[in-house]
């Protein structure tokens, strides 16, 4: 059985079989030694034995040492973990001074700090026991997936959010003419696109509230389409400054954090997904037409698309009603900077606070499903739909023009339809990179390579600012709609 004790004999253990002398600096690691003391500096070495027996260590040293031993491993962000025993130099003229066994094919760690912050100086550890004892240096690994502070962290999930991208980026504090370029340059873009964004809805408002574009229910969803496309690049540029300002400026209200933090990504992604889930509608009343030819009802068309309208807002939120509840702040300080006594807390401390989702595993699984299912789903509808169009009205050619076969109607069909299977692949390309970000693990060093990430993002809501692009530009009838509704619009506006 392993003997795990303090030695406090004062005379100097004998038979000295290691030396090793050594220095914490202002660039030594910190920790939060046993939760309790910040900022502590310390240096972590793994000892060697090839002999299972009773070992000695002490120290000499000005820095009011301490010192612990670890089996396995040691993690800075869980000190208590994997303890096996420490001392700080009680009863020992401040120098730490442990006796414990130790087995051989068993990785120790020795890690020596100090008893109070911030503390640096010379040190020199001496080890005594049987022959063939060594030191070697060791190093805790630190995982990108943590935020916060020892002893105060959250391990990031699946999944990469704008605060992620952003976070090593942005330096609180700081007015953003001074932040990185990679700051400026998002920020200048973002304007782009809304502006972008705001032509391309204006466009096709302008389109589709002409009678001609609402005879049949696929104008009536454009329509919505036009405003829920605007809605989105708005949220887009409201959850892209909301976070630039909210990290530069760390002393934003809490209750501004915490309602930013639970309804914008939510309402965000409501926008979107609708939008997608319109644009796949458009799709099936087009392959319906095709379906029931002459028969095509406009008038129920126009009654289901308003229903629809109403009915798919709600049960899409419902698919997102698990961000609200588990959507929620995590706050933490930095430990102080100094020790002096004169400085307060809200001169050394600096607040942190990141917007998180605490999934379980299962809720996780459920997240991913809903995210597959929104942005891939359309995608299969507006695919079928357009294979249906293009196949079905080959059929119904080849039935009423028998001189041709069926593959050369095919053909004809494709080249009359093409844009309904190139707007989706299209949409669908242009999403790929949220569905990627959204299944990236949280561990991911994004300040690496940060505009393959944050490009990615703005990337994915393009789609927000092509309805005008993929819906009416080549369409005849939308076009011809578009040019009455804008001819008139100057007829209108006095010169």
């Amino acid at each position: 059985m392993n003997y795990l004790a303090f030695f406090h004999s004062t005379g100097t253990p004998v038979n000295i079989q290691l030396k090793y002398s050594s220095k914490l600096t202002d660039d030594s690691p910190t920790f939060y030694r046993d939760c309790q003391v910040p900022q502590c500096h310390y240096e972590t070495l793994q000892i060697h034995v090839n002999t299972t027996d009773l070992y000695v260590l002490w120290s000499e040293n000005n820095i009011n040492a301490y010192g612990y031993i670890y089996k396995n491993d040691f993690n800075p962000l869980k000190p208590s973990k994997n303890l096996l025993l420490s001392h700080g130099g009680e009863c020992n003229d401040e120098q730490l001074k442990l006796i414990f066994n130790l087995e051989i094919n068993t990785r120790y760690i020795l890690v020596v700090t100090t008893h109070n912050p911030k503390t640096t100086g010379n040190f020199s550890i001496f080890i005594s026991g049987p022959n063939n004892i060594s030191l070697s240096p060791f190093s805790p690994e630190q995982s990108s997936c943590v935020i916060g502070d020892q002893c105060n962290f959250y391990i990031k999930g699946i999944g990469l959010t704008l605060d992620d991208i952003l976070r090593d980026e942005l330096q609180p504090n700081i007015v953003l003419n001074n932040q990185s370029f990679s700051i400026k340059l998002g920020a200048g873009l973002t304007i782009i696109m809304f502006v972008a964004g705001l032509i391309n809805s204006v466009l096709s408002l302008i389109t589709f509230q002409h009678k001609n574009s609402q005879q049949v229910g696929c104008g009536t969803y454009l329509l919505v389409s036009s405003i829920t496309s605007l809605l989105a690049i708005s949220m887009f540029i409201i959850k892209f400054w909301f976070v630039v300002l909210t990290h530069i400026n760390v002393s934003t209200s809490v209750s501004a954090l915490r309602g930013g933090c639970i309804f914008i990504e939510p309402i965000l992604k409501l926008f979107l997904y609708l939008d997608g889930w319109l644009n796949a509608c458009v799709a099936v009343e087009r392959a319906i037409l095709i379906f029931k030819g002459v028969n095509f009802d406009k008038k129920k068309s126009k009654s289901i698309a308003r229903r629809t309208i109403l009915i798919l807002p709600f049960c899409i939120f419902g698919t997102l009603i698990h961000e609200l509840v588990f959507r929620r702040l995590f706050e933490y300080e930095t430990a102080p900077r100094a020790t002096d006594t004169n400085i307060t807390n809200e001169n050394t401390n600096n607040r942190y606070v990141s917007c998180i989702t605490r999934y379980s595993p299962s809720v996780q699984d459920y997240n991913t499903a809903v995210l597959f299912f929104h942005l891939v789903g359309p995608f299969i509808v507006n695919l079928c739909s357009a294979l249906f169009i293009i196949f079905g009205g080959a059929q119904q050619r080849s039935v009423a023009r028998t001189n041709q076969n069926f593959k050369k109607h095919v053909q004809e069909q494709f080249n009359e339809h093409k844009q309904l299977i190139i707007s989706p692949v299209v949409l669908l390309v242009l999403s790929i990179p949220r569905l990627i970000i959204s299944l990236l693990p949280g561990c991911v060093k994004t300040s690496k390579n940060l505009w393959l990430y944050l490009g990615a993002y703005f990337i994915s809501f393009t789609p927000s600012m092509l309805i005008f692009l993929i819906f009416v530009f080549p369409s005849e009838l939308y076009m011809k709609a578009f040019k009455q509704s804008f001819n008139r619009i100057r007829r209108r506006t006095p010169t």
